[in-house]
């Protein structure tokens, strides 16, 4: 017998306006200390909490939790993804009532939420003995100054996932590096120009991605203190090299998740996507027909030889201050074993990527071989991508109104006569605006 329900919050489609309003609340909400009580006995003694998720495998965890904990019950309700459920959030934390008690969190809308104290520390509750047990992108993800705000779901290190049945019917080498990149989607538009070698429209959490990997740190934050600078090295490097691709019309103009861009990978006129770990369960549910076709390589360097990755995408599930049922050692304790616990394996059965240090070293995981690539144990690339993220990268406390511009400043290069360079200093003039704007000092 389940007692899990699922619901959809109402009037988590509210955006644009709704974002701006609620995010100048981020410096001003209120906060409490995180709960000194014990989470075992707090699961001991029961309760009841409400997790606000869009994964579909957070449900059969909490089923999982509560047939350990029968004193306890979980109410799931999916307030949306993305701003959906950040729009949802900010405004029941402005009102101080409908707050959940638990909050699916990506890891780039993260410090919106902590900085305003609106998250839980979770140190005091056995947070920071886990220190070592997640790999370093979404541990310091979650880590904002002294605190920790949330445990990690799962992860995203970035790999180069390409057509291997395209790349040789037209005899062109996997790039290794960025420039060689370049190389090949022009060989392979010369041998077929019906085939590009990857698609993009502007996408702010893939152009963000692509800077950390070149050791870019356009962002830099100290508390309330905030530097933006679009024009350090690894932006640059981003920006020149990509241009090329725009301006030889080398990607294809195709947003991502669209059917044409399902099409694409099926049928091979899309031969690559640089993305996160995440992806394979997609390719197997959305392009069955590729099947056998695809593979998995490292991500293309900056410099030869060197071994830099980035994380893109993943999320964490942190405990929200004043939640509705108020008690945050019951909360951690079903996020420890959703995040840490038994509910791992369970995300991993449902085609979730660890953020768990244990799982990516695990024999079982390292070897398995997957029917969809070829038979290729792909984990063996993603488990090192994932050792070889770049240290140091940041995000905006007001990241989630940055990549809502995203679109009308960088993204005006693939419409326009707008250099990406240009787009890139057109998105920090605006963001440094509304940054002070909502009381931050930005420079």
């Amino acid at each position: 017998m389940t007692r899990t329900t699922r619901r959809t919050a109402r009037g988590a489609a509210l955006r644009g306006t709704a974002v701006v309003g609620a995010l100048a609340l981020t410096l001003t909400a209120c906060g409490g200390g995180s709960s000194d009580t014990d989470p075992e006995a707090a699961a001991e003694e029961g309760g009841e909490l409400t997790v606000w998720a869009w994964d579909p495998t957070v449900e059969p965890i909490a089923e999982a939790y509560m047939e350990a904990n029968p004193e306890v019950t979980i109410d799931i309700v999916n307030a949306g993804t993305g701003n959906d459920q950040y729009t949802a959030l900010q405004n029941a934390i402005a009102a101080g009532s409908g707050i959940p008690d638990l909050a699916q969190v990506e890891y780039y809308a993260l410090p919106q939420f902590s900085i305003g104290e609106a998250l839980t520390d979770l140190s005091d509750l056995g947070a920071a003995e886990l220190d070592g047990a997640f790999t370093p992108g979404p541990w310091t993800a979650v880590s904002q100054g002294e605190g920790i705000y949330g445990l990690p779901l799962d992860s995203g290190p970035m790999a180069l996932f390409y057509n291997a049945a395209v790349f040789d019917e037209h005899g062109v080498e996997v790039p290794t590096t960025w420039d060689e990149y370049v190389e090949a989607a022009r060989a392979l538009n010369e041998a077929d120009p019906a085939v590009s070698i990857t698609n993009d429209t502007g996408d702010a959490g893939f152009t963000t991605s692509m800077i950390w990997q070149a050791g870019g740190t356009p962002y830099t934050v100290d508390g309330t203190d905030v530097t933006i600078d679009f024009t350090d090295e690894g932006s640059q490097a981003f920006a020149e090299t990509w241009q090329q691709l725009v301006d030889e019309e080398l990607v294809a103009p195709i947003s991502s998740w669209s059917d044409e861009w399902y099409q694409g990978l099926g049928n091979g006129t899309i031969a690559t996507l640089t993305i996160g770990a995440w992806m394979p369960g997609n390719f197997e549910s959305g392009v069955p027909d590729a099947s056998g076709d695809w593979r998995v390589a490292p991500m293309p360097q900056w410099t030869e030889g060197e071994q830099a990755t980035a994380e893109n995408g993943g999320s964490a599930m942190s405990v929200l201050e004043g939640g509705e049922n108020n008690n945050a050692a019951l909360a951690y304790d079903f996020l420890e074993f959703a995040a840490h616990g038994d509910g791992v394996q369970i995300r991993l059965d449902g085609g979730g990527f660890p953020a768990t240090t244990a799982d990516l070293e695990s024999e079982e995981f390292l070897e398995r071989e997957y029917e969809y690539f070829g038979g290729q144990k792909i984990n063996e690339v993603l488990a090192q991508s994932a050792a070889d993220v770049v240290e140091g990268w940041q995000y905006l406390p007001f990241q989630v109104y940055a990549n809502s511009i995203f679109n009308d400043t960088v993204g005006q290069a693939y419409v326009s006569g707008t250099s990406l360079t240009e787009g890139l200093a057109t998105w920090q003039e605006a963001s440094i605006t509304y940054g002070n704007d909502q009381g931050f000092t930005v420079d």
